[in-house]
């Protein structure tokens, strides 16, 4: 079987644990033939590399978001004209809300791209600044839309641009040969994937860690805050948008979402958090399926295996240190607890960090341990430390988890929680916040309380501080759960049946064309195989065409197979827009 692999800002660059899935899959699949179509969303993430790749992932195209895009392509009067129509049905239901006219302004524009080219220059028009204009002040419209000035016109088409961007891609005559087209994440990765659905039939199935709509919810709110950037600006590195910009991306992102799910064959929600939202989206129940991530249990066994390892005393706490995990909390409920236990140490261990945050957090500790930390000059112990994972003390993730018996989470946002599922793989017991998919993830296997109450925080650590016996049962009762839940096998046991499922169960292509129809020796090279098999092969691994005048554009540009991190170079001139 032969599947499309969609990513954005991801796979095969990405190379953290909540992106690694990807990866997993693909290695746990080698009966099947796996092509990658990326979207990378930085030049430094290009630069970076990509992770090496097994030999079974034929194929790799990749395109950037951040990069202009403009073919030189302009467009007729008739052309314009079409644009126009187009243009204005998906603004109007970006600022209306309303399903039908999004959908045929955007499928529009995709098919007037697939035939002209050319969406670059338009999108960017004055035509399509006053199309926003109009849908922003017709009747109708939402009422956060209403008010937008000029400079917030020109914001959004400028990121609209950016997000329509897979539109113009040349992917789409590959996707219709491909069985199944995998979105790893839903809004703009999944956009090629909607296309080839639309276009050849190919079955769509889209899965969602962390969604995407929310992701964009929580990351706005955040630059809205007081001291986020300049007034105005979108874009990484632009400062903030205005509420009138904000309110635009929020309505088009809602609508991709909604088309999404209401076109995906099946989606694949991580937890029952990711499928609540997507149902007030308009999925409906009986195409989804919930498909935890997959973990690689092996890197904890041995500490989860060792109920004994580690200090009795010791609160653990592991992630990346930023405002959403609420260590302001954690350390005032710390604070509470060295008041009743006084042996008691607390260990923050970060895999990233933001700087700002993490000195607030410094700051604090000193302030509500002062004495202690006096004292720590020349005793060596201070009762809370701030580490990294990778140091000395902790050169693996599950030394952190093993240098204690229990471990903390104190978030007031949470998806699915990586960290909680490596401390239960790691068989310690947990406290946490009840936020996101935490109580999905537990399962009663840990003590849960609300967020942002540092007194309950406090009371649940002394609980299971006091009471050893009871946090090593919790805690053996929460890696049982992990190794059945969360383990590499189950996820990719259950996207093998769901492919096959797929496959045998989609509709008949608009081409005509029906599964399995060509023959698997067809596209295998050996000495076996004679010209007139070997033509068609060579016919279908062509290499993509880089843009003209595109840096590096030549022979062999824009595709690179299975064998390691490739050059920014080469990641550069993949671009096919």
């Amino acid at each position: 079987m032969r599947i499309g692999m969609l990513t954005e800002g991801g796979y095969p660059y990405a190379t953290g644990e909540a992106r690694l899935w990807c990866d997993r899959l693909v290695r746990g699949l080698p009966q099947h033939e796996f092509e990658l179509y990326a979207l990378s969303r930085s030049a430094e993430q290009e630069e970076r590399g990509r992770v090496v790749l097994p030999e079974h992932v034929t194929r790799v195209w990749t395109a950037p978001l951040w990069a202009p895009a403009d073919d030189g392509r302009t467009y007729s009067r008739r052309e314009r004209r079409r644009f126009a129509e187009c243009f204005k049905d998906l603004v109007r239901g970006i600022c209306a809300g309303e399903p039908e006219p999004f959908a045929a302004g955007l499928y529009g524009l995709a098919e007037l791209a697939r035939e002209q080219g050319g969406l670059y220059a338009a999108l960017r028009s004055e035509t399509a600044v006053r199309a926003v204009e109009s849908a922003c002040r017709a009747p109708g419209a939402l009422r956060s839309v209403q008010r937008a000035q000029v400079a917030d016109l020109l914001d959004f088409v400028d990121e609209l641009e950016r997000l329509l961007r897979p539109l113009s891609l040349d992917w789409y005559e590959d996707l219709r040969e491909v069985d199944v087209c995998h979105a790893a994440a839903g809004g703009v990765a999944a956009l090629p994937g909607l296309l080839a659905k639309r276009f050849f039939g190919v079955p769509l199935l889209v899965t969602e860690y962390g969604v995407q709509l929310r992701a964009h919810y929580l990351e706005h709110s955040a630059d809205a805050s007081p001291g986020k950037g300049g007034p105005g600006a979108t874009g990484a590195g632009r400062g903030a948008p205005r509420p009138a910009v904000r309110a635009l991306l929020a309505a088009f992102h809602m609508r991709l979402a909604a088309e999404i799910y209401a076109r995906a064959d099946l989606l694949t929600p991580g937890n029952a958090h990711a499928r609540r939202w997507q149902e007030r989206c308009g999925a409906t129940r009986d195409r989804l399926q919930t498909v935890y991530p997959g973990m690689e249990a092996d890197r904890f066994a041995t500490v989860g295996e060792d109920p004994d390892c580690g200090d009795p005393d010791t609160l653990v706490w592991v992630g990346r240190i930023e405002p959403a995990k609420d260590l302001i909390a954690l350390l005032h409920a710390f604070a509470e607890v060295r008041r009743a236990a006084p042996d008691t140490r607390l260990r923050i261990f970060a895999t990233a960090a933001v700087p700002g945050y993490l000195a607030d957090c410094r700051s604090l500790a000193a302030q509500l341990f002062p004495d202690e930390a006096a004292d720590a000059v020349t005793a060596g112990e201070n009762p809370v430390t701030f580490e990294e994972i990778g140091g000395p003390e902790a050169p693996s993730p599950a030394d952190a988890y093993g240098s204690g018996r229990v471990v903390v989470l104190s978030s007031v946002i949470e998806g699915f929680p990586i960290t909680l599922a490596e401390a239960m793989l790691c068989g310690r017991a947990t406290v946490s916040t009840d936020v996101g998919a935490v109580c999905e993830v537990i399962g009663g296997t840990g003590l849960v309380v609300p967020p942002r109450n540092p007194r309950a925080l406090a009371d649940a650590c002394l609980s299971l501080l006091r009471d050893p016996e009871r946090a090593q049962r919790l805690g053996a009762a929460a890696r049982a759960r992990a190794l059945e839940l969360f383990t590499v096998e189950q996820n990719v046991a259950a996207f093998k049946e769901i492919y096959l499922r797929l496959l045998a169960g989609g509709p008949a292509r608009p081409d005509g064309g029906i599964p399995f129809e060509q023959p698997p020796e067809a596209r295998v090279p050996g000495h076996w195989t004679s010209p007139t098999w070997a033509a068609p092969a060579a016919a279908a691994d062509r290499t993509p065409a880089a843009p003209a005048g595109a840096p590096g554009a030549g022979p062999g540009a824009g595709e690179a197979r299975g064998a390691g991190p490739a050059p920014a170079t080469t990641t550069t001139t993949e671009a096919t827009v």
